[in-house]
């Protein structure tokens, strides 16, 4: 989404000098806590030359709200763990609602498997929530970087590098339906709780687990889910 216009002439200063007025941007925070919205508000007003109007969300059903009608948003943060939502099922919602979107993960867990399916999935970035100043003020710099030569030359450096692994090329592989049964898989839901999640039946769900179990070369559901760990 295009960044909020601003006109780009200089002002002049008492001591007979001149500034750039400083851009201003729109970010949408979605996040349960009160108290990690507040706490973003208020250090994260002002970014250098960019001004940071923060719009804010308790679940997934009001940052959709607000992104959909609540006026221009130059970018996302989105928590994973809502009220409304499991995993990155939030995540999948959101860009199929608003494929546009620049959204980054903001999460507390730092797993391989969830920042590389965040990544296919479209989100922009992820950054953890356990993240120095620094690291924020260096994401969300970039995050509202303006035109689509610096958000080329962006795109992939807003997440956590891993290395290459034999388990990561067989999830590649994976088909859409076996990811999110995966994912779900790894958020800790029953075979009862995916079946609700997805509207599969029972024993479809205990197929694909089966199925996942077989692609993956593990034993059992533990050992599948502590691969992850």
């Amino acid at each position: 989404m295009e960044a909020v216009s601003v006109v780009r002439t200089f002002e002049s200063v008492g001591n007979g000098g001149y500034v750039m007025p400083a851009v201003k941007r729109r970010v949408l925070l979605v996040d349960d806590h009160e108290l990690v919205r507040a706490g973003i508000r208020t250090l994260y007003q002002t970014l250098d030359e960019i001004d940071i109007e923060w719009v804010e969300a308790s679940s997934l059903q009001e940052g959709l709200q607000a992104y959909g009608h609540g006026g221009a948003v130059d970018a996302v943060l989105l928590d994973l763990n809502l009220g409304d939502c499991k995993g990155l099922q939030g995540l999948r919602q959101f860009m199929e609602t608003f494929p546009e979107a620049r959204v980054v993960v903001f999460s507390g867990t730092q797993d391989e498997f969830v920042v590389r399916q965040a990544r296919a999935l479209g989100a922009v970035g992820y950054l953890p929530k356990g993240a120095l100043m620094a690291e924020m003020r260096s994401t969300l710099r970039a995050l509202l970087a303006e035109g689509p030569r610096h958000r080329a030359a962006q795109a992939g450096s807003l997440f956590p590098r891993f290395p290459s692994s034999a388990m990561y090329d067989r999830v590649a592989e994976l088909g859409p339906r076996h990811l999110e049964i995966l994912e779900l898989v790894l958020s800790g839901c029953s075979n009862k709780e995916i079946s609700n999640s997805t509207q599969l039946s029972l024993g479809t769900v205990k197929n694909y687990v089966s199925s996942l179990l077989l692609a993956l070369d593990v034993k059992s559901r533990s050992h599948m889910i502590s691969l992850f760990r």
